[in-house]
């Protein structure tokens, strides 16, 4: 067994401090941040309890036998939502995550993607129209980039004309079935036989003679 050479040089007393320090600080920031993670977890167990009294009205909408009973379940079943929304974002702002608010603003590529465009008359070329998924920050830091369609000069698109009912179809006529004709979908008189056309100026004639006779 060797035993311990004399001439070793022994550290420094002022080194074996700042080691010491050292693993005390990061022993320390572990304990932090355990700590805010149990706080984290603990805030979201109301949150699961009211998620999981949500799931109970969803159930009670499926299984309403009345349209009152429906309304009734589905007023309900908005109200948990908005609140589960509510403690959500309260939870959040407790640790310091806020919405990131970029609509009219101009596209910020280190916030923002960039999902699509669209025309329009009078806003600025990059400037954010509308969000397609909500960004957030961590204090002053990005947590999630926000995805936005942004705007480019040009006429905004014309909102299409609504298709113009068929008349006929309203009383459960199809003027596309066989045997019907123009006139018989928009209302007119019913038309007449080949043979009746034929018959016609024979008629005619004949009440034209009948009334020189008369």
């Amino acid at each position: 067994m060797k035993g311990t050479d004399p001439a070793a040089p022994a550290a420094p007393s002022s080194e074996v401090d700042k080691l010491r320090r050292r693993v005390e600080a990061l022993s320390r920031k572990r304990d932090e941040a355990e700590a805010r993670l149990r706080a984290l977890l603990s805030s979201l167990l109301p949150l699961d309890d009211l998620l999981a009294d949500t799931r109970r009205r969803a159930g009670a909408l499926h299984e309403a036998r009345s349209a009152r009973e429906a309304a009734s379940a589905a007023i309900a079943l908005s109200e948990q939502i908005d609140a589960a929304h509510l403690m959500l974002r309260g939870e959040f702002a407790r640790h310091d995550v806020s919405q990131m608010h970029v609509v009219g603003r101009a596209a910020d590529p280190a916030e923002m993607r960039v999902v699509g465009t669209e025309a329009h008359p009078s806003a600025l070329d990059g400037t954010v129209l509308r969000e397609r998924l909500t960004g957030f920050r961590l204090g002053t830091s990005t947590l999630r980039p926000a995805q936005v369609v942004i705007a480019v000069a040009g006429v905004a698109p014309e909102p299409r004309p609504e298709p113009e009912p068929v008349p006929g179809l309203e009383n459960g006529a199809d003027p596309a079935a066989p045997g019907a004709t123009k006139a018989d979908s928009r209302g007119a008189q019913p038309r007449t036989s080949r043979s009746q056309r034929r018959l016609m100026p024979k008629l005619s004639a004949w009440r034209e003679r009948l009334s020189r006779r008369a």
